[in-house]
């Protein structure tokens, strides 16, 4: 007798072929068999009306932390993910040497937009190395199934200290690194990852580890991959990162270089398109190379003393560490040098960066007092406009006088969606970037499975459901080396999602004050699901998560 057979369903199996009605039975937490069957099982579930799809794969996600004290990654699981990569962009906790926890988690406030009072409280430390980490995850257990890269800048601290902060490498120092990668790969980490993003400023502004960086160091880890025969180089590529230079890493290291993050920028709508293709054409010169993009718009909240979207500019990386002194605060933004290296640097970075701050697209959402309500809903170069001013002005002179109190929404990036379509149908495009774990209060697209099933499938009419869920499933198993995942096949784990086709879909995100020290998130509920398993165990049905423990396996070998 079967544990669990799923009757009479829509099964879209992952492989991207046309779906097919049919049984579903499940031992032992894989998948025994599929097609028309006459399995009894321990229990039965009726899948009339309903498709039958493997569970969403999130390969860019940064819970490295959060999973230490929240096994169930919320509110991933809950939203269909049954299995996420973590340590994107290299942002991860191991190793780390005791002395480093501090600075550690402070970086991962600033960089990754998290709070520092919950990750201080609720981060549980019983690891040094990588492997430990791993095997610590494991004993904890964890609601999804895991695999996370080795992370370029908890490298570069474990070997350098605080000079990883200021310089690049020793040749000696590398060769301690590759040590240590080649370690980690061998615990079952899933490849290295790095990011060379100017966006991507730890504590007090500083660049992330990473970002000091050569070419050479980046080269020399990245062969590591190909030395010990496993695993990814992922990388968040920055303005002066070429292309040819990520496909020599291909081709030197014989492994697939993923790049990040890909998204369309208002501004210069075809950078995106030539990106893409100079990764199909090293593709198919033998270099192996994909591209992570994005389905939803990228929108993010904040306010002006904590201004993230804005962070990209140069001269405001330097406003970083007044952040958390209000009247020093006021003071550079008043300055009108400050807002002349502003503007020069909005001026040139439209031809040189993948996003640029755009006051039209910048839109007020909140203020408190009576000077600024007038002007909620209106975008800051139509507030600027009505009052006779200059955007940056008007922009800056409304933090300082509401004492940073307005808030404001940003359209950053993957806004057009007739264009975000093309994106998502181009042959190097992998669909991902949710950032699920990260930027907590700035948004939520830890559902973007759902976003890609509901509106792009059925709203838009982009993707017939089959192609979709092989975009969401198989394709990731694929891309990322996840042996006996993705696809509804015979032996395959048994992770699954149960949904209603014609329902599914995300609703509006939402702040909740769940985190530890009762620090906010945002997050979105689903819609449309009916049941989530993973490893063959119920996690979730149409109420919610269930009160089970943690299913998920740590992952640690791939293709």
């Amino acid at each position: 007798m079967s544990d669990l057979v799923i009757r009479d369903v829509l099964i879209v199996d992952g492989t991207g072929h046309a779906p097919f009605q049919g049984d579903v039975a499940v031992t032992d937490g894989r998948i025994e068999a599929v097609g028309k069957l006459t399995n009894n099982g321990a229990e039965v579930i009726n899948g009339t009306g309903l498709a039958l799809a493997p569970g969403i794969i999130d390969s860019h996600t940064h819970y490295d932390a959060q999973i230490t004290w929240d096994p169930w990654t919320n509110p991933s699981v809950s939203l269909g993910v049954t299995s996420i990569i973590m340590g994107n962009c290299g942002f991860t906790i191991a190793p780390c040497r005791e002395t480093d926890r501090a600075l550690t988690l402070q970086n991962l406030t600033q960089v990754e937009g998290m709070s520092l009072a919950a990750l201080t409280k609720g981060t549980q430390w019983g690891f040094t190395s990588f492997e430990q980490y791993l095997d610590f995850l494991e004993e904890k257990g964890t609601g999804p199934n895991v695999a996370c890269y080795c992370g370029h800048s908890s490298l570069r601290m474990y070997v350098m200290g605080a000079a990883a902060t200021e310089r690049v490498a020793t040749d000696s120092e590398i060769t301690e690194m590759k040590k240590l990668l080649a370690v980690a790969l061998e615990a079952g980490a899933c490849g290295f990852a790095t990011s060379t993003f100017e966006g991507h400023n730890g504590l007090g502004g500083k660049p992330m580890p990473s970002r000091l960086a050569s070419e050479s160091e980046i080269m020399e880890l990245t062969k590591v991959l190909g030395e010990q025969g496993t695993g990814s180089f992922m990388l968040t590529k920055g303005s002066k990162t070429e292309m040819q230079f990520l496909e020599s890493l291909a081709r030197e290291s014989g492994r697939q270089v993923v790049v990040a993050a890909l998204l369309v920028d208002n501004l210069n709508p075809d950078r995106i398109f030539r990106e893409l293709d100079a990764i199909k054409a090293a593709s198919e010169r033998g270099n192996q190379m994909l591209g992570q993009v994005s389905c939803s718009p990228m929108i993010m909240d904040f306010t002006l003393d904590s201004a993230y979207p804005m962070e990209i500019l140069d001269t405001w990386q330097k406003v970083i560490p007044a952040y958390a002194d209000p009247q020093s605060l006021q003071e550079i933004y008043a300055d009108p040098a400050f807002r002349a290296g502003v503007r020069a640097d909005l001026k040139r970075d439209v031809s040189i960066r993948e996003y640029t701050p755009q006051f039209d697209r910048i839109h007020i959402i909140e203020a408190e007092d009576d000077t600024y309500s007038p002007f909620v809903g209106q975008t800051i170069a139509e507030a600027a406009a009505s009052s006779g001013s200059d955007p940056l002005d008007w922009f800056l002179n409304c933090g300082i006088r509401s004492a940073f109190r307005v808030k404001f929404s940003a359209e950053i990036l993957n806004v057009d969606e007739d264009i975000v379509s093309q994106v998502l149908k181009h042959p190097s495009a992998n669909v991902s970037l949710s950032d699920a774990g990260a930027h907590l209060t700035l948004f939520c697209d830890a559902g973007f499975g759902l976003h890609v099933l509901g509106h792009w499938v059925r709203e838009r009419g982009d993707f017939e459901l089959d192609r979709a869920v092989h975009m969401l499933t198989g394709a990731q198993a694929k891309a990322y080396g996840l042996k006996g995942r993705g696809l509804i096949k015979t032996g395959y784990q048994a992770d699954l999602l149960l949904f209603d086709p014609q329902t599914v879909g995300r609703n509006a995100r939402y702040l909740v004050a769940d985190l530890p020290a009762r620090a906010k998130r945002f997050t979105t509920d689903p819609i449309g699901i009916h049941g989530t398993w993973i490893n063959g165990k119920q996690v979730a049905d149409q109420s919610g998560l269930l009160d089970v423990a943690p299913p998920g396996h740590i992952m640690r070998q791939f293709n």
